[in-house]
């Protein structure tokens, strides 16, 4: 994101704190709110424009009279296109007293997961001037957004305001970087027809980021097909999390991305709440590694493939059990799960190993995730068969994402992700690799006898190049020659200093 764009963001967030809203998380809900509500007017006339190109009929939210309680109002006024040029006192009445409960009434269904978090959601801007300078903020911002003309430059807004939220980290949750995410999407390749899933779906950028593709490579599957058409905007992508705030950013993200009506909920899905068992064709997931969890809170059916407290292996037993049988799963994990040596490091890599049919394993760098966080991660990619498969895994090690791997993760022309890409999709050529290579394949017969042991430097050889240096007595020489030199610079700079 350029300096620029994240000053104008300051000043936005220089608005709420000066007009009273002072709590970060309330900065950014009250920002996502209104984000909604000019994506809404600029989606629905994107969406007007897709069907009149694939000659399909659509009706806009904002046509005719919209019912606003026991009211019915002109639709037309709650576009931020019209509203935004009102003066102040007209235009906070617009929004506190219509734009806003047509939001929160999206869904005319009550038990749509939508309404039930957005059922509390408080309007509290509290001035007119306050909701015009915002406004008005906020038309520059999306102008600037249009002018970079970045695909990714929304979730790096995103990911500028929750960096602005101290409380961010506390459990575990930091954004997955776009391109990293992409990645993993495109090595998936999701179908129209699939089940997605992400058990810890934060801002529900995997979600999104599948949705983006499959509108990008299958388009007409995706929207001209009824059935497929239906699947995609009501039954297709499934997140949940524990913080309300993050579910309400990621159902309007997947909203505002042309996906109806999400299944987003609010779930602790290692808990027995969760029933969810043979369920998803497809997991994406960058779960939290927050440590330890009561062991009482946890699903026992967890507990007995792993019995551990450890929140990142009990979501890899997770995903396995959600998966369908040839369902398959991208998923990042710290870099201890390939090589911890506790009973349930080896027991979950000896299920996904023997049990299942894993396929790749990617290394990446220990920066990927700065300024959050400088652990060192990896992506497993694996099937559930629920019978083995597991014959020749793939291991990569990615020395460079695009990016800087510092605090500044400015952009660098070291890039490893189009190759990952290319290579994963052509994995019988992988076979003659040599272990000194970026990638090669790795037995499951070798891998079993390393016991299940998944990081790349057990396997990898580093290639030694001898270099010849001069004979001691020439080096000594040398130093004696310089020394002498010194020595005499040295003694004309007395003479100098004495005269």
């Amino acid at each position: 994101m350029t300096g620029e764009l994240g000053n104008k963001i300051d000043s936005l967030w220089e608005i709420f704190w000066n007009g009273g809203i002072t709590n970060p998380l309330d900065v950014v809900e009250q920002m996502t709110y209104l984000m909604f509500i000019k994506d809404l007017d600029d989606t629905d006339n994107l969406r007007a424009k897709e069907a009149a190109m694939l000659g399909l009929s659509y009706k806009s939210i904002f046509a005719d009279e919209v019912e606003i309680g026991d009211r019915k109002v002109d639709g037309n006024q709650l576009k931020w296109s019209t509203f935004h040029d009102f003066p102040a006192q007209r235009m906070y009445s617009v929004v506190q007293e219509w734009v806003f409960p047509f939001i929160k009434n999206l869904h005319g269904d009550k038990n749509s997961a939508y309404s039930k978090y957005m059922d509390d959601a408080i309007f509290k801007v509290n001035t007119p001037l306050m909701l015009s300078k915002i406004v008005d903020a906020m038309d520059e911002i999306y102008s600037m957004m249009e002018e970079l003309h970045q695909t990714d430059i929304r979730g790096d807004v995103y990911e500028y305001l929750l960096s602005k939220i101290a409380q961010s980290g506390v459990n575990g949750q930091f954004r997955t970087p776009r391109h990293i995410i992409r990645m993993m999407v495109e090595m998936m390749d999701p179908k129209p027809t699939d089940f997605i899933c992400d058990p810890a779906c934060g801002t529900s950028g995997f979600l999104v980021t599948s949705g983006d593709y499959l509108r990008e490579k299958y388009k007409k599957e995706v929207l001209l097909d009824k059935q497929n058409r239906n699947h995609f905007m009501n039954d297709m992508f499934h997140g949940y999390d524990m913080d309300r705030t993050m579910l309400r950013i990621g159902a309007m993200n997947m909203m505002t991305h042309g996906v109806e009506n999400p299944f987003i909920e609010y779930r602790d899905s290692l808990s027995d709440q969760n029933p969810d068992k043979d369920m998803y064709s497809l997991i994406l997931a960058n779960p939290p590694f927050k440590g330890n969890l009561d062991a009482d809170t946890v699903s026992t059916d967890l507990q007995k493939v792993c019995k551990t407290k450890k929140t990142e292996l009990l979501f890899l037993a997770l995903f396995v059990r959600m998966l369908k049988i040839g369902g398959r799963c991208a998923c990042i994990v710290p870099d201890g799960v390939l090589f911890g040596s506790s009973n349930a490091h080896r027991a979950i890599r000896k299920e996904i190993v023997e049990n299942q049919r894993l396929e790749a394993v990617i290394s990446m760098p220990s920066g990927v995730f700065k300024p959050y966080a400088g652990v060192s991660t990896g992506i497993l990619i694996f099937t559930k068969t629920g019978h083995g498969g597991t014959d020749d895994v793939w291991f990569y090690d990615m020395t460079a994402d695009g990016f800087s791997l510092d605090d500044k993760r400015t952009e660098i022309k070291d890039n490893d992700i189009p190759d990952i890409i290319s290579r994963f999709k052509n994995l019988e050529a992988e076979k003659n690799r040599k272990r000194t290579d970026k990638s090669f394949m790795v037995s499951k017969k070798e891998i079993a006898d390393n016991d299940y042991d998944l990081s790349i430097n057990k396997y990898k050889e580093v290639e030694y190049v001898a270099v010849e240096y001069p004979p001691t007595s020439e080096i000594m020489a040398n130093i004696r020659e310089i020394e002498k030199q010194i020595s005499q610079e040295m003694d004309e700079l007395e003479k100098l200093l004495t005269v």
